[in-house]
């Protein structure tokens, strides 16, 4: 039996402040993909986390489509 989908989306982009989870400019998202399970997610996350080390106002984040989804995905 296939592993059940749980997808993750990860995105980021530069935000309007070092302290702040708003971006500077929404038409320059970054959309790194949409992945089958948290361990895909966090390995393309890191990634993209890490080529951006050097700027403070850059972050990436894991969005758990599943739980939007499904609410119920996460009390099995």
């Amino acid at each position: 039996m296939p592993e059940k989908q749980l997808l993750h989306l990860v995105f980021g982009g530069e935000l309007s402040g070092v302290d702040a989870t708003d971006f500077a400019d929404l038409s320059a998202l970054d959309i790194v993909g949409i992945y089958p399970n948290y361990k895909t997610a966090y390995d393309a996350w890191k990634t993209k986390a890490q080529s951006t080390v050097d700027s403070a106002q850059t972050r990436y984040f894991i969005v758990h489509l599943h739980r939007l989804l499904d609410p119920e995905t996460d009390k099995n």
